[in-house]
């Protein structure tokens, strides 16, 4: 197993809010596609697939800074062209503030632009208010666009954009929508200019996961995500059965990473197991039937999940660690297909 997919886990037993793996979530695109979906009011009514291909390009992940001077790439002998987003590496970051997911997105008209910010926030901090630090955040995000996404004095060309903040650990599930207004103070003049230009989104995310309903939706994918009362397969079954994510789906695979998989993943498995022991038990003996359906159980999402994880890319070391069990046991269920590899090891 890779030394990146070693230390996820045994961040994930500790903590599953860390700020990396939230980061490493929310970048999913049919993540950030219901999030898009619930906050950006171009997308409402779409479909979450028809708004995931709306997001263009690159997702910047903890690499584009915020600092102003920084936040553009200027290629050497350029002069005023900037050539997009820069991107610092991580051990260059000290003192720089940098945006947690930047990526752009294509409006419904297939010509237009927005840029898309958002930060998740394990929990508040005290040394300044949140919503200061978004409208910093939001305006930056317009300032720099001049000479990357308009030239000159251009300013019909400024792109919309949204900084959505996810405050996680709060009391309750909170949502505010801040953005300018006009209120005209003496006659009422139709001044030009796009109002929109500038959103931001504040999310609070309480510590349990949200009751299913459409006012709470948002909420509760973000729960399913984050929350702590929640096992891996929990998490699994309400994407799977509320959100239409495949269970072998990137997003999925991050949560079971998050999760624990080694023990998670079985826990859906062991409650069908039990369910179709207890059923067994009439006729056999509930205690026998149920040892017998919880084993069964086991084995089942196992065999499934190792041939899932072998179609993705894994070799038969990594599904056996991951899964907890005998190297020799994985080759049996992907028979055949292991043949030259298991030769050669």
């Amino acid at each position: 197993m890779d030394a990146y997919l070693e230390n996820t886990f045994i961040a994930a037993n500790e903590k599953t809010q860390y700020d990396t793996y939230a980061k490493n979530l929310l970048s999913q695109k049919d993540i950030l596609s219901h999030i898009l979906l619930a906050t950006v009011d171009e997308f409402h009514g779409m479909k979450p697939e028809d708004v995931e291909a709306c997001i263009e390009g690159e997702i910047f992940v903890s690499s584009v800074p915020v600092d102003p001077g920084l936040t553009n790439a200027v290629p050497a002998g350029a002069g005023n062209h900037i050539a997009g987003l820069n991107t610092v590496q991580e051990e260059n970051q000290e003192g720089l503030i940098i945006y947690d997911i930047l990526f752009y997105v294509r409006m419904k008209d297939g010509l237009s632009q927005m840029i898309i910010d958002l930060e998740p926030q394990r929990q508040m901090e005290s040394g300044y208010d949140v919503l200061n630090r978004a409208i910093f955040y939001a305006s930056r995000l317009i300032s720099s666009q001049k000479e990357r996404d308009f030239t000159g004095q251009n300013f019909n060309d400024m792109k919309r954009v949204y900084t959505i903040f996810i405050c996680m650990n709060m009391k309750d599930c909170i949502w505010n929508y801040i953005h300018l207004t006009n209120d005209a103070l003496l006659s009422d003049y139709n001044w030009k200019g796009k109002l929109d230009l500038l959103n931001i989104v504040l999310l609070g995310l309480p510590n349990g996961t949200p009751k299913r309903g459409d006012r709470h939706r948002l909420h509760r994918l973000l729960g399913a995500l984050f929350s702590v009362d929640l096992s891996g397969a929990e998490r699994i079954e309400i994407l799977e059965k509320e959100y239409n994510m495949a269970e072998d789906s990137n997003c999925s695979r991050e949560v079971l990473k998050m999760s624990g998989l080694g023990q998670g993943i079985f826990d859906l498995g062991m409650e069908r197991g039990m369910k179709r022991g207890i059923e067994q038990g009439v006729a056999q003996g509930v205690a026998q039937g149920m040892a017998q359906g919880i084993a069964q159980g086991e084995l089942s999402k196992a065999h499934e999940m190792a041939v899932k994880l072998y179609a993705k890319g894994w070799n038969a070391g990594e599904i056996a660690q991951l899964l907890n069990y005998g190297i020799d046991q994985v080759y049996d269920w992907l028979a055949g297909g292991r043949a030259s590899e298991k030769g050669a090891q």
